[in-house]
């Protein structure tokens, strides 16, 4: 499995010498991409209905189980990036920790597919996945992940939006009452003038 996954990365990975054009590109996924969540979170919780602020903390709660699954894995299984190992170019600068699984597209697919349990956000769903595939290429194309570590970044992210949907009723309620306090307090003047929902 490692010998594929090595293979696949040198397939994927840029060239030494890359066009000034496709590695801008990969840049701006990389690095950029994931600026989408809490742009869409964000705005959505500002203008959206009581529904919708709902599923957003789903979403969140998705994400943030996500990246904690990630840190558990990589607390028991250490799996090197491919420049600890000297192997392609690396063309970003990235801290030498464990690879498996991404960070990056496990929190954009998390979001993404806690969406996709739910009726009205499923077109941003749907785009935020199909976000996460030029991620996903870019962070190998880069240098910093191996195709696997992509793989296991749509397995936890299925995991976490299961997981943040089976068990809402747990944590749902106290957070949105929480989230909603802060929020008045925060956006107090905006709701007064109606710039923002109550």
């Amino acid at each position: 499995m490692e010998n594929l996954n090595h293979a696949l990365f040198l397939w994927l990975n840029a060239p030494e010498h890359p066009s000034t054009l496709l590695l801008a590109i990969a840049s701006f996924f990389a690095e950029y991409a994931i600026w989408a969540l809490p742009a869409i979170i964000g705005f959505g919780w500002l203008r959206g209905s009581e529904h919708t602020r709902k599923v957003l903390l789903e979403a969140t709660a998705s994400g943030l189980a996500g990246l904690l699954i990630n840190q558990i894995i990589g607390l028991v299984w250490q799996h090197p990036r491919p420049f600890m190992i000297g192997l392609g170019h690396t063309l970003i600068p990235h801290a030498a920790d464990s690879s498996f699984p991404s960070d990056h597209l496990t929190l954009m697919w998390a979001v993404a597919f806690s969406f996709l349990m739910h009726r009205s956000p499923r077109m941003a769903g749907l785009a935020l996945a199909l976000l996460g595939l030029p991620v996903a290429w870019s962070r190998i194309y880069l240098g910093v992940h191996f195709p696997l570590d992509m793989v296991g970044a749509a397995l936890v992210a299925g995991l976490s939006a299961w997981l943040a949907f089976r068990e809402m009723r747990v944590y749902l309620p106290a957070t949105y009452s929480l989230a909603l306090s802060v929020h008045r307090v925060l956006f107090g003047k905006l709701i007064q003038i109606g710039w923002v929902r109550k």
